[in-house]
């Protein structure tokens, strides 16, 4: 990682961390990297995404690109336009599951994928110097918010089946997907019952989206539904709920959807990418059904850098990234949706028996610190984990890792022991605040 791009993209509170400067800067690299591109930039409905919006417009005009401002559109929507249009880069204004304090740009290349590390390092090493063009050779910018129906009507080609006679449940996190992922159910035939489906940039992932499934829960029960599914703020995950309300995250989706390819003869080399966070149980269960698994570090452009090395068709992430690489070049949840409606209707089975894996019991919490760097590099913090992992081999598992998007330590117990894995989780957590607070 560069010294400001983060595992997805930059990102940071709106004027603190990330300012109108910084974003300035990110536009201007751009167009000194390529003579005058071609920059579509979309966003979700933060109230900050206007003034960032303008920040990396000006900064690539500076420099000569030609901007196309695509207005309110999922992360997947930026990635396939920036493809489908033939564009140099593709840049996206959202801090995806972050509250609405916080904001963040993603950038994909030509092809419609995120930019590698080093890529990023390329952008970063342009700070130093704005390029700008004397008049008349300054860039253009103009707004097309038509340019969304385009990746509305793919995602709708995308469908198999018709969806009618199925009640989904929908929440949009009062995010990118507030209005075309409603549109494109409807459209499919289903019953939608749309929630937190406005444009609310104040209350985005707000108490609702994929961090707070418990919600969708009640929904599904209260509509009787067949399926719920929530996105986050920029549609890029995806968490869902089967008809008895139970909670189906990223690692479930993923085992169910590899099981289904695979069942249609369309899993490439029956192989799918998961994490290092990827729970045991999907693992023991894929292999059951004759499906490998390789792991990649955590961050969904480690995942998607595999399928791509390893020539494969499915990825994901717990969290609800999910990556159908024969379809599409970045995660998207409602692509992702789409697909496990369909499996609903192609198998002609409830969700509940589809997507029947059970995982390990799993404790997460995560710690805000003042120094990544310094306790992830602690011999107290190496010797701790060594000893529980030690007592955990061959029956779990303990990770402690620095999250790439916020100043937070992350630790993961994951075994058939609830109770060994809490107490676990809260040694860890007590010892990374003492770590924390020594000087």
């Amino acid at each position: 990682m560069g010294l400001f791009f983060g595992t997805d993209g930059l990102r940071g509170k709106v004027n603190e961390d990330l300012t109108f400067g910084i974003v300035y800067k990110v536009g201007n690299a751009l167009s000194a990297l390529k003579d005058k591109p071609t920059i579509i930039i979309g966003s979700d409905t933060r109230i900050s995404n206007s003034y960032l919006t303008l920040g990396v417009a000006s900064g690539a005009i500076s420099g000569g690109a030609q901007v196309i401002d695509a207005g309110v559109v999922p992360t997947a929507g930026i990635a396939f336009l920036t493809k489908r249009l033939k564009a140099d880069y593709g840049v996206v204004i959202s801090a995806s599951h972050n509250s609405g304090e916080y904001n963040g740009i993603k950038v994909f290349n030509s092809n419609g994928y995120k930019l590698s590390e080093k890529e990023e390092e390329k952008i970063e090493r342009c700070f130093i110097h704005d390029k700008t063009n004397d008049f008349p050779h300054i860039g253009t910018y103009e707004q097309d918010f038509t340019l969304i129906k385009q990746y509305r009507d793919f995602l709708i080609g995308a469908s198999e089946n018709s969806l009618k006679g199925k009640t989904i449940v929908l929440d949009c996190a009062f995010g990118a997907a507030h209005r075309i992922a409603p549109e494109v159910f409807r459209k499919l035939g289903a019953n939608v019952v749309a929630a937190n489906a406005v444009d609310d940039g104040l209350n985005i992932n707000n108490g609702c989206g994929t961090l707070y499934p418990e919600n969708l829960v009640r929904r599904v029960y209260r509509y009787k539904a067949d399926i719920g599914f929530a996105f986050d703020g920029d549609a890029d995950r995806i968490i869902a709920v089967d008809e008895n309300g139970r909670i189906i995250d990223g690692d479930m989706i993923m085992c169910g959807i590899a099981k289904y390819l695979k069942s249609k003869n369309s899993l490439r080399h029956d192989t799918v990418v998961g994490t290092s966070h990827t729970n045991m149980a999907i693992e023991d269960n894929l292999k059951a059904n004759g499906i490998s698994m390789i792991r990649t570090d955590i961050g969904d452009k480690y995942v998607l850098a595999k399928l791509l090395e390893k020539n494969l068709s499915l990825g994901g992430e717990q969290s609800g990234h999910i990556l159908l690489n024969d379809t599409s070049t970045s995660c998207d949840g409602i692509l992702a949706a789409i697909t496990v409606a369909n499996m609903v209707i192609s198998e002609n089975h409830p969700l509940s028996s589809i997507i029947d894996v059970e995982p390990y019991p799993q404790i997460n919490k995560n710690v805000i610190v003042t120094d990544q760097f310094r306790i992830m590099n602690s011999e107290e913090l190496l010797k701790e984990t060594m000893k529980y992992n030690g007592l955990l081999e061959g029956k779990g598992r303990l990770m402690i890792r620095a999250s790439g998007t916020e100043p937070k330590i992350r630790i993961m117990v994951e075994s058939s022991d609830k109770a060994l894995n809490e107490s676990i989780a809260n040694s860890m957590l007590k010892l990374i605040k003492n770590i924390d607070e020594e000087v």
